[in-house]
């Protein structure tokens, strides 16, 4: 067990159980705090991980309900302690399972870092090899888990609701009717596919 600064905050992390939140993950907290606002709204965190994206958004945005999940018990039960350890328990909810699987209910937002790098591009990344492999890489092209997330969100998603989405070191952020379009730009030609 260890512990790393996340947003200006102590949040403790398991090297190899949970991928170690990075500074370029604060990020998509700072946009999706802009889209929050100083209004109530529910979250989703998707692959909450540690839970650090969960904590930052609830800290900050204290009239935010957020949801976290994670597809590994070892990750929720951290993040669980990290939701503790900040006094967030009425506000910050974790649960096992897929993607929005778990969660109840339309959200306003989703925010999400999920694994996006090819599995086959594991020998290229030694910088990560002390993160979870489950965590960082996923079969093909490495971004099923965005697809799949995508294709859900807009039946989780309130009118005026939005994703926010780490990619690349980069934050995407779209409204649910822009989703659509951002989905397509996922499609992998039937060419490179073959």
């Amino acid at each position: 067990m260890g512990e790393i600064d996340f947003c200006g905050l102590a949040l403790s992390s398991a090297p190899r159980r949970v991928m170690t939140a990075r500074p370029a993950t604060e990020q998509l907290v700072h946009a999706a705090l802009e889209l929050i606002g100083d209004r109530p709204v529910r979250v989703a965190d998707v692959g909450t991980g540690s839970g650090a994206i969960a904590v930052g958004l609830a800290v900050a945005a204290p009239q935010a309900q957020v949801w976290a999940s994670d597809i590994s018990p070892s990750a929720v039960e951290l993040a669980r302690l990290n939701v503790a350890r900040h006094g967030l328990e009425e506000r910050v909810s974790v649960r096992v399972g897929d993607l929005l699987d778990p969660l109840d209910g339309r959200f306003d937002l989703i925010v999400a870092n999920l694994p996006y790098l090819p599995r086959a591009s594991e020998q290229l990344h030694p910088d990560l090899r002390d993160e979870p492999s489950e965590a960082v890489y996923a079969d093909g092209d490495g971004l099923d888990p965005y697809r799949r997330l995508l294709a859900a969100a807009p039946t989780r998603l309130a009118p005026d609701g939005a994703v926010a989405i780490q990619l690349h070191r980069e934050v995407v952020v779209v409204m649910r009717s822009a989703i659509p379009a951002l989905c397509a730009s996922f499609e992998v030609p039937r060419a490179a596919a073959a």
